[in-house]
């Protein structure tokens, strides 16, 4: 039995998607991950483990394979874990005739089946819009920050629970929110203009900032304003 669902992460600023391939087969319980993953992927097998247990689910009793691709590349932390455990499910056929082709799955689990948030959910979210994914399902806590890319349908999610039955058409999150709803922070930075004197110390700013060069700057007012150089 075989399922392929998509999650993504980080590499460096940048997110990239990461296809997670499971198979389930006979033979002794194993429960194996690999594609070059760090401690926190590894480790993933037991939150994924109980986090089903504990959501009422069926965990099977078989060996399963878990491949993260592409498999020459890194992968870190604990996105992957909410994928991980719909793949199970998706290979075992306890979610039966569920497309998941265009849906990207974020999310670390604890053992409860709870979904906590993850760091750096903005750059993969915008990855996925940019790759042509048309949902993302998220942790609740990380939806405000999801929200803030257009074109791409985000499902906030408390629990592994209500990530199954958003699935199976049995549930929908209570609330909407989108992108034109987030506060935005207004740029109140200081000018350079707003500066008076100092035109040997301004002039060596710009240059630097036009040229890229390395600057030290002493003094608490001029810090602030070398941003807006920058912009």
């Amino acid at each position: 039995m075989y399922a392929k669902i998509y999650s993504a992460s980080v590499l460096g600023i940048h997110g990239f998607i990461v296809e997670v391939e499971i198979d389930i087969s006979n033979g002794l319980p194993a429960f194996d991950i690999v594609g070059l993953p760090d401690s926190a992927v590894r480790e993933s097998r037991e939150r994924v483990r109980a986090a089903v247990k504990n959501s009422g689910v069926n965990f099977p009793l078989q060996r399963i394979t878990t491949n993260l691709a592409p498999a020459d590349i890194k992968k870190e932390g604990a996105s992957f874990d909410l994928a991980i455990a719909m793949g199970i499910l998706l290979a075992s056929d306890q979610m039966v005739g569920i497309s998941v082709d265009k849906t990207i799955f974020l999310g670390e689990l604890s053992l409860d089946g709870c979904l906590r948030p993850l760091h750096g959910i903005l750059p993969m979210v915008m990855c996925a819009q940019e790759q042509g994914f048309t949902k993302v399902l998220v942790p609740a806590a990380n939806y405000s920050e999801a929200c803030l890319v257009d074109g791409i349908e985000i499902i906030p999610l408390q629990t592994l629970q209500e990530s199954v039955g958003y699935l199976k058409g049995e549930w929908h999150p209570d609330f909407v929110e989108t992108a034109t709803t987030i506060e935005q922070t207004k740029w109140t930075q200081p000018d350079l203009k707003d500066v008076q004197g100092q035109q040997h110390v301004k002039r060596a700013m710009e240059v630097a900032a036009g040229g890229g060069h390395n600057l030290i700057l002493i003094g608490y007012i001029s810090m602030p304003m070398y941003p807006n150089l920058l912009l």
